[in-house]
């Protein structure tokens, strides 16, 4: 049974340099952004809608029966398209918990979604995310790979210390490919878009590290595998070969 105190939004815009227009291409006979609503309605968390600046991946979202909502072209970044499309969505402010997942992973498992949300159980927390486990010896030292260095809280959540580029930790043991997706307390997301960006976040162009900055708490649910974010043609492919074997 989903929660009215949850919403979970997908961020989606045509403008992508590498791989224009990718929200509608198609992935085994859909377009992208409409697997990302599926695998986010499948968490069955709380209501699910597409926030957008394009009219077409709106009339898209629509017309396979999601909820879309229009927003700023303006924004600097997801977050603040999100934010926007809550005060349009829930201007009573009902929902205390918004799940912010990327409108590019048409393969996140609904789980790995409902996962995130578990770990705003802890009040301590004011945003959640997710992490697994690297275990291909590239990533480790590939930049484009974020790790999450954190304290880990028993065997399957870490709290958050860090986030990177770099090789880090450094020494034996585990480290962890940070997931970009985050469930937000309410007061956390109105807090965290009014910040400016912080000397961190600008060096290694991370924005969750905006939040760290400024005293947040952000907890990572450790979950299996990394999804696959659809960046590249190569990455398009992938994508259709693995959705079309479902």
């Amino acid at each position: 049974m989903t929660d009215a105190r949850t919403l979970v939004l997908i961020p989606a815009r045509m403008a992508a340099t590498r791989l224009p227009g990718k929200p509608l291409l198609d992935i085994a006979g859909l377009p992208m952004i409409v697997h990302v609503a599926r695998r986010a309605s499948e968490a069955a968390i709380g209501r699910v809608a597409v926030a957008t600046d394009t009219p077409e991946i709106a009339a898209t979202v629509t017309a396979h029966g999601f909820e879309a909502v229009m927003t700023s072209p303006d924004h600097p970044s997801g977050s603040d398209r999100i934010f926007e499309a809550l005060g349009k969505l829930d201007p009573a402010g009902t929902v205390q918990t918004i799940v912010n997942v990327q409108g590019d992973l048409p393969t996140i498992p609904p789980g790995d979604i409902a996962a995130a949300v578990r770990v705003l159980d802890d009040p301590k927390v004011d945003i959640a995310t997710l992490a697994a486990e690297i275990r291909k010896d590239g990533e480790h030292t590939n930049p484009n790979v974020v790790k999450l260095i954190g304290s880990p809280i028993g065997p399957s959540r870490l709290h958050a210390l860090y986030f990177t580029r770099a090789t880090a930790p450094y020494g034996e043991g585990p480290r962890y490919h940070h997931i970009g997706l985050y469930a937000y307390r309410r007061a956390a997301l109105k807090g965290f878009v009014k910040l400016a960006p912080s000397t961190l976040e600008r060096r290694e162009k991370l924005e969750q590290l905006r939040a760290l900055e400024a005293g947040m708490r952000i907890d990572a649910a450790i979950v299996d595998s990394v999804p696959l974010g659809v960046d590249t043609p190569e990455d398009l492919e992938t994508a259709r070969q693995l959705l079309a074997n479902h």
